[in-house]
């Protein structure tokens, strides 16, 4: 059965109370339904030794298995978490950061707003999530790589600590989080190491999870990200750069010209290409052609080999 929680501001919610009782919930699959503040403490279930068996334990009734795709709640530690829809710049930033860092030519799956659950009690769902994103339906396992998060003006400090603290211990590697209010940064968040900012201008890395550095600018500036995602889809390609494409196109152009005009030089001299010579003609470059070309009007015939 789908739980109804109550609209409430943004803030971590206690367990249950005599105070403040939220409405009673379906229990989760092998889950015990959590007992009213008034009633003794259930006797341990050894089948679900997850479960707090009294009030004293510090994780919340709520788990994961409770929370469907679509519900505006995270979870952590089992305490169920309101999440308020984004505002429309913040929104748009999700959406080109996370096309930037889809189309890195090392990333093979990524996803917005996936929710991972590495155990019963936690729900976490990163704004952009690198890595670990499977193609079922459902609570995403363990935790994603790179965690991509956007505060905006009036963030709620204590709740973006306790993501990014479980994130880091569900093991991502990596959790950005990208102020967008003046000055805009990016703090860098990693297991074991200070937070580190990184300004407008520098580069931020994550080596084994994304191939290319990437601007700070490139995750909330519209001009920026479109230059990040077409050098990471040209990449994809095959392709250095877009001026490494231009050239070879430039270059392939003046072969086949050359070598259409040897054809037409040949035809109005009388001289039968064979297969060998049309096949020695796509070998040649630029500057071989121009020479073969030369060669044949000054001699008005095929060079012997």
């Amino acid at each position: 059965m789908r739980p109804k929680y109550p609209i409430q501001p943004p803030e971590i919610l206690s367990c249950p109370t005599a105070s403040a009782q939220l409405p009673p919930l379906a229990p989760a699959p092998g889950n015990p339904t959590p007992a009213p503040a008034t009633a003794s403490p259930p006797p341990p279930d050894p089948a679900a030794p997850d479960l707090p068996a009294t009030r004293s334990d510090p994780r919340g009734p709520f788990r994961a298995a409770q929370v469907r795709p679509g519900d505006p709640y995270e979870l952590s530690h089992g305490h169920p978490i309101f999440c308020l829809p984004s505002g429309g710049r913040a929104s748009s930033a999700h959406l080109l950061g996370g096309a930037v860092v889809a189309w890195d030519p090392a990333v093979r799956e990524a996803g917005i707003g996936t929710g991972y659950s590495p155990a019963p009690e936690l729900l976490r769902a990163p704004h952009v999530a690198v890595g670990n994103v499977p193609d079922t339906p459902g609570w995403a396992p363990g935790a994603p790589a790179l965690a991509i998060a956007y505060a905006d003006l009036g963030e709620d400090e204590a709740r973006l600590t306790q993501k990014i603290h479980d994130l880091l211990a569900a093991g991502t590697r990596w959790v950005w989080v990208v102020r967008l209010e003046a000055p805009r940064h990016v703090e860098v968040h990693a297991p074991g190491a200070p937070p580190r900012r990184a300004l407008p201008g520098e580069l931020l890395q994550a080596p084994g999870v994304l191939q290319n550095p990437l601007h700070v600018e490139a995750l909330y500036d519209r001009a920026a990200a479109q230059q990040a995602a077409l050098a990471n889809l040209l990449q994809r390609e095959g392709h250095a750069s877009l001026s490494s494409l231009r050239e070879r196109s430039l270059r392939e152009g003046r072969e086949e010209g050359l070598q259409q005009g040897v054809r037409d030089v040949c035809e109005v001299l009388g001289i039968t290409l064979s297969p060998d010579d049309e096949a020695s003609l796509l070998e040649l470059d630029a500057a071989a052609l121009a020479a073969l070309l030369e060669r044949l009007k000054r001699e008005r015939r095929w060079p012997p080999p």
